[in-house]
């Protein structure tokens, strides 16, 4: 008799990664297929910030704010590894918006949801402040207000991981080919994109998490259309040189009312973006940052700050399709961050949800609703859990970071302290299973540079799905910056031979 799984779920971001935790901790049975890597998309180009939206507030997106700063807190205490606090200075630029005007959408945004951990905002005057040497002279007043950070690829791993040990089925590099319904079954025939191996998956309900694939999983995968559109608009960021030597992220205000963070990264880097580009189609390779993005980015840059940049002083770029739901707007920037779901399916006929929209921040409530919403078919279903419940590493004492972080340095003395911040950082009390019993470095097997190792690399492969240098280098460990420049080719070299004697999970 064949298995029928309760959940086929296409695609591997942060809203599928997310549903197959939940879906799976409520009792049901879950198959995940993902073409490419985990999070190798749109889940992996975000500016990396889990907040409220402050410039939603313009557009009356209150109910989204709210949300998203509830679960700002939420996660801040699931996966204090992860997520960190970060303080936000915005330079209030005359005649782009009032300064009350400002400074009542920030007073809204420290009272919309309780806040634990994060401190309020504040009013500094950046002639007196070490904030304003930065910046251009002209810039007198600046608030400061928190929201946090998300290394946001390994919280997508972190969701795909707890799922997986909770019974879920994760299947990268494995794609939708078709679907189609037998009655109350979806029949679907995946494709594994490595071997060309086919497989059928027969599951109760089909959920299309496509990101900005999802309607093109409905009219060429399903064969079936939707009144609902999603509005595709690509962000890009760019890495440059480190502008500042404070702390706190900025944010500046555009002349055309659009913002851009400039956030300190990796300790010798500044983060800069995002744009709003509409843009028509998704490629399946990634997307790329245009010459214009690079000039505009550079522009706001020049604009604010005294340190100047040019295109030529880049040294990486990446680019991200978001799959917003289409509201209408005209103006790709006010087009609506929340999230929509299209149910699929009469009486009797298998149905399929369908993600329209979301926003990094919001995925575990995103998750929790969509449950919700396929409750009648599965009457059953245990009631939702991840309220409270910790990713994976992030189950240390009272969410803190710091008292964790000096028992990794008493407990392995060898690593350096950059190694054993960056390993704590991202593996939190999961570093266990990577360092084990080792007593120094060499123990932790082949160097391929800034503290990446052989052990490393077999924890990614054994528990994260890592499939290659690039899964390692861009989305796991963040260190494609810092490695040599064979580095790469090194882990790869090192993946294909460890194939032969470590089956892929």
């Amino acid at each position: 008799m064949t298995t029928i799984t309760d959940l086929l779920i296409v695609g591997g971001g942060i809203n599928g990664a997310g549903i197959a935790r939940d879906a799976v901790g409520r009792g049901l049975s879950v198959v995940l297929c993902e073409q490419g890597d985990l999070a190798g998309y749109t889940s992996s180009a975000s500016t990396k910030l889990i907040h409220g939206g402050l410039r939603y507030l313009e557009y009356y997106e209150f109910r989204l704010v709210r949300e998203a700063l509830f679960e700002r807190e939420r996660l801040l205490e699931a996966a204090p590894h992860i997520i960190w606090p970060l303080r936000f200075i915005l330079p209030h630029e005359k005649g782009i918006r009032p300064a009350w005007f400002v400074r009542l959408g920030l007073f809204l945004y420290d009272h919309l949801a309780p806040r634990k951990r994060l401190p309020g905002t504040e009013t500094i005057h950046l002639t007196r402040h070490p904030a304003g040497q930065a910046l251009k002279p002209g810039f007198d007043t600046a608030f400061v207000y928190s929201d946090c950070w998300v290394e946001d690829s390994r919280m997508v791993a972190l969701n795909a991981l707890d799922a997986a040990e909770r019974g879920a089925d994760i299947r990268v590099r494995t794609k939708l080919v078709s679907a189609h319904r037998e009655d109350d079954i979806w029949v679907a025939k995946l494709q594994n994109t490595e071997t060309g191996e086919t497989m059928e998956v027969r599951a109760r309900v089909l959920v299309n998490a496509g990101g900005p694939f999802v309607a093109d999983v409905l009219n060429t995968k399903l064969g079936l259309n939707t009144q609902k559109n999603v509005r595709l608009v690509k962000g890009s960021h760019i890495v440059v040189p480190k502008l500042f030597e404070d702390d706190k992220a900025f944010i500046l205000q555009n002349t055309d009312k659009r913002i851009v963070f400039a956030i300190p990264y990796q300790g010798k880097f500044t983060l800069v973006g995002t744009t709003d580009i509409p843009v028509e189609s998704v490629p399946d390779k990634k997307v790329t940052i245009s010459d214009a993005e690079i000039q505009y980015l550079c522009d706001v840059v020049n604009h604010h700050f005294k340190h100047q940049v040019t295109p030529a002083d880049v040294v990486w770029t990446y680019s991200g399709v978001r799959p917003l739901f289409d509201d209408g707007s005209t103006n790709a920037s006010a087009v609506t961050r929340d999230y929509v779901f299209d149910l699929d399916g009469e009486a009797g006929q298998a149905p399929v949800l369908s993600i329209f929209g979301g926003k990094i921040t919001t995925f575990r409530k995103l998750s929790e609703h969509a449950l919700d919403e396929l409750k009648k078919f599965f009457p059953n279903m245990k009631p939702s859990w991840t309220e409270k419940a910790k990713l994976p590493g992030g189950d240390m004492p009272d969410a803190d970071f710091d008292r964790f972080f000096a028992t990794v340095k008493t407990r392995w003395p060898f690593l350096p302290e950059a190694v054993a911040y960056r390993l704590s950082r991202a593996y939190g009390t999961r570093i266990e299973e990577l360092l084990g019993k080792a007593t120094s470095m060499a123990d932790l097997g082949e160097d391929f540079g800034a503290g990446l190792t052989g052990a490393e690399a077999d924890y990614l492969v054994r528990w994260e799905w890592a499939r290659s240098a690039e899964d390692i280098l861009w989305r796991r460990s963040k260190l494609g910056l810092h490695v040599p420049k064979d580095a790469a080719a090194k882990i790869d070299a090192y993946l294909a031979a460890k194939k032969v004697l470590q089956p892929a999970q």
